[in-house]
This record gives structure tokens, sequence and C-alpha cells, in this order.
């Protein structure tokens, strides 16, 4: 079955750290973090709806310069959830700027930003073009506690991690994977179209095999009868992104919770676990804890990244640590897959 979306990372381990989670059916992406953007065309940037940051450390946050200059001029919004004070840095790096040529008749772009405290979306505001960004508090979205974004296909959840600050961390959770086998249609006589989306939606929604889907081209049929024979259906895809955590008891149940049986994992593996002193004042994973950790979740996949370059005379010694550990005695191999781009 093909996946909702695409992730992978943005740069190389010893770079920025970020991942890009490209949707496959849909002129759409979303980011975890905003690192340095290069290696992302035009073109994919353009396609983000919401940027989810850890925090706003320089090589976190550098690429929402970028990702605004690139979204001034079109119609629609941009969505950017941060940890507690997100807001104020948002509003900061507006001001950075001049507006004047900014007007009533400028492109309706609007730039919201929210806060996730504790465990939920706490404060949110809205930056118009056609105001020259000034802020503006905005309602904040009912969400369920642990939940920074929810639509009708998938949810992206997050925690409150230690850094010395707080950090956030993320998993997007795809409700249900519905993919549509176009031999079975054709042998239907049914064509491709809108009316796809509308059944993947009522399957999603749990409606009954009695439904009926009208067609294009005045045909009908059953929701049951579709899901018989051209739906293959399954359980949704998890995309978990950890990164700035310290190895902590309180992190890492944290982690687990949140990256539970993720299909991939992408979290930090910065010092070598001869350094774990150094890491732990840094307040920064090891390789061996990021194996670790990434084994006890029961990830399928995981992709290491954010290596430090104290390391870069032998850049596979943290890889060749965090397959060590995620293998364990009798764990699987380390998944050469997602790369960045």
């Amino acid at each position: 079955m093909s996946w909702l979306v695409q992730p992978r990372l943005i740069n190389g381990p010893f770079d920025d750290p970020g991942v890009y989670l490209d949707f496959r059916h849909g002129r759409r992406a979303l980011l975890f973090d905003l690192p340095d953007l290069a290696p992302l065309s035009s073109r994919e940037l353009l396609r983000v709806t919401h940027a989810f940051v850890s925090h706003t450390h320089m090589d976190h946050f550098a690429g929402s310069d970028r990702l605004l200059r690139l979204c001034l001029h079109r119609p629609e919004p941009l969505h950017l959830v941060g940890p507690e004070g997100f807001i104020g840095h948002v509003e900061h790096r507006l001001k950075s700027y001049v507006w004047n040529l900014l007007d009533g008749d400028s492109p309706d772009f609007r730039l919201t930003g929210a806060e996730f405290v504790e465990d939920r979306i706490a404060a949110a505001a809205q930056f118009r073009a056609r105001e020259a960004f000034r802020r503006r508090e905005v309602a904040v979205p009912d969400l369920p506690p642990g939940c920074a974004l929810q639509e009708e296909a998938f949810r992206v959840d997050a925690c409150v991690l230690d850094h010395g600050i707080p950090c956030l961390a993320f998993a997007l959770r795809e409700r249900l994977r519905v993919n549509v086998w176009r031999g079975s249609l054709e042998r239907l006589g049914l064509p491709v179209g809108p009316w796809l989306n509308t059944a993947k939606q009522l399957i999603r929604a749990g409606a009954p095999d009695e439904t009926l889907l009208e067609v294009e081209g005045n045909t009908s049929i059953t929701l049951g009868e579709l899901r018989r024979e051209a739906l293959h259906i399954g359980s949704g895809q998890v995309v978990a992104y950890v990164t700035d955590a310290a190895g902590t008891p309180e992190n890492e149940a944290k982690v687990l919770a949140l990256a539970r049986d993720a299909d991939q994992l992408f979290i930090e593996a910065v010092f070598l676990e001869e350094d774990a002193q150094i890491a732990a004042r840094r307040l920064h994973l090891t390789a061996a804890d990021a194996g670790r950790i990434a084994r006890e979740a029961g990830a399928r996949h995981l992709a290491s990244f954010h290596y430090s370059p104290r390391y870069l005379d032998r850049p596979d010694a943290l890889r060749a640590e965090v397959e060590q550990a995620f293998a364990g005695e009798q764990g699987p191999r380390l998944s050469e897959e997602p790369t960045a781009t």
C-alpha cells in the first residue's frame, strides 16, 4: 500500500535538522522544523501549508525567512506551530523587515502562529500582509489533548521535551490508508475522479456499507461494493520526529509514548556514547540513546540526524552506534530509508 506522505530529511546528518513531508496525492507538504531549506525547490516549499517548529534555536528556525519570502504573494495561508513564546519570536522576525509596500491591495496572505504548551495549543495569533503583518490575537482551535493539528485524513501530535528550554517533538498519524485499485475500477466501469475522495472520507468516518455513492456520469455504487471490489484499506502511517532532547527518564517516557510503533522515526543522535558526559551537559541524546529509544518504541524504520561536527573525521561512527543500539540482540537492522534530499 502507498503511504499518505513521503517524509525525508531535508539536509545531511551533519547539517541543520528538519523533515519534509510530501503528500503523494495532493499539492501539499508539511515541515518538521525550519532549518536551512536550500535543498528544497521553490515549488516544493510553495506546497507547504504547516510548519511545526521544535524550538527557535537558529538551526531549527533560520529557514523561516526563505519560506516567508516565497509565500508572501500567495493567497493560501501558512500556519506555524511552536513552543511557548513562539508567537513573540514570529512577531519580532516579521518586525525586522520594512513592509511599507504592503497595503489593502496586496495579496491577502495570512501567517498564523500558534503555541503548544503542556499538552495543547494555548495561544494563537494571525499576521496579515494587507495589515503589514500587525499581530492579531485569534481563537485557539478546539483540539484534543496532545494534538497540534487535526484533519479528516490525519492528525499531528506533539509533546514538550526538556532541552533547557521547552522543545517540541511531533508525530503525524494517518487515520486509515485507503488505496484505490484502478484496474478494479475499470472492470466496474467506474471513472477516476473527485467522487473517490468522498468515498475515502466516508470510509474514514465509518459510514455503513449501504451508503450510496453518486459517481460521475449518472452512475452509483454502494460503499460496501466499492470497498470489496476496488479498495485496499489498512492502518495509518505514523511518522515521528524527535530532536534536541536531554537524555532524561522524563524525556524518554514522552518520546516512547509519542513514537510508539512509528513506521518512521526521525531522531537526533548528536554524540557518541563515549562522550555521554558532553551530551548530558549539552542536553542532547547520544547515538546509543537514539537507537535504544527507537527499539523500545517499536519503530519500524529509523533515520538518525543532527550529528555533532566533532565527528566529521569519522562520519560513520554515529550511524554505526545507532544501528547497534537499534538492532539489540534480536532487533531489526537499521533502515537505509528515508535519506536526505
